[in-house]
């Protein structure tokens, strides 16, 4: 079942069959999710590393007044969720996590390395030295989040998002549903639609669908 993880920085620079032993070492299992189920709560003691094999995931958090924030997504096969807990020691989740779509985790006992003993062998040796990366681009990720929020209008948090998201075609692709791009963006969904609707009548954007098209790059870089 390795085939499918040659693609995630977890198992970087190791061949199928090094991810395979290290899935057999490590007493690694396949979980399914169906949409909106949940995979682990805030609350909930950290017990795997969780990778996405197959779907779509979103973390959260809710506010003790009830409102959610969507603290990210991810929907490329490969991408470690919640693994950060595991490394702090911490004792609970803060964060919740549930499935965007119906998906597949791949559950790695938080043991293998977390206490890989005093000889870790090749393989956990590399996969740590991997998980440093992964942090590291966790971190890179968390500070474009902030540059959003930090943001002083709605109209400019959207065009930020854009500018961190787009593709060479100029486009950037929604995956996730617009409540939870609302929650994203610390913003009512009405809002969010109207703010839209906006952007693509002043020229800034085109709305098709889940897909945001930039139609005037300059004009979104100097909002």
């Amino acid at each position: 079942m390795s085939g499918s993880y040659t693609q995630s920085p977890l198992f970087r620079g190791m061949t199928e069959e090094e991810i395979e032993l290290c899935l057999k070492e490590a007493k690694a299992d396949i979980v399914g999710f169906r949409k909106g189920e949940t995979i682990f709560n805030q609350g909930d003691t950290p017990r795997y590393i969780t990778m996405l094999v197959e779907g779509s995931v979103s973390i959260g958090n809710d506010s003790v007044n009830g409102k959610r924030s969507i603290m990210g997504m991810f929907s490329n096969p490969g991408e470690l969720f919640g693994e950060v807990f595991l490394f702090l020691n911490h004792n609970e989740y803060v964060n919740y996590a549930y499935a965007s779509s119906p998906s597949k985790i791949l559950e790695i006992p938080k043991e293998y390395l977390t206490r890989p003993g005093a000889n870790p062998s090749a393989l956990q040796s590399r996969m740590l030295s991997n998980m440093i990366t992964i942090f590291a681009e966790r971190t890179f990720y968390l500070n474009n989040r902030l540059q959003v929020l930090s943001c002083s209008t709605l109209r400019q948090k959207i065009a930020r998002f854009i500018l961190q998201n787009m593709n060479e075609r100029d486009r950037v692709t929604l995956k996730m549903s617009r409540e939870e791009f609302a929650d994203f963006l610390n913003a009512a969904r009405p809002s969010l639609s109207r703010e839209l609707m906006k952007m693509q009548d002043d020229g800034f954007i085109k709305v098709v669908r889940k897909d945001l098209i930039v139609k005037n790059l300059e004009g979104l870089k100097s909002l």
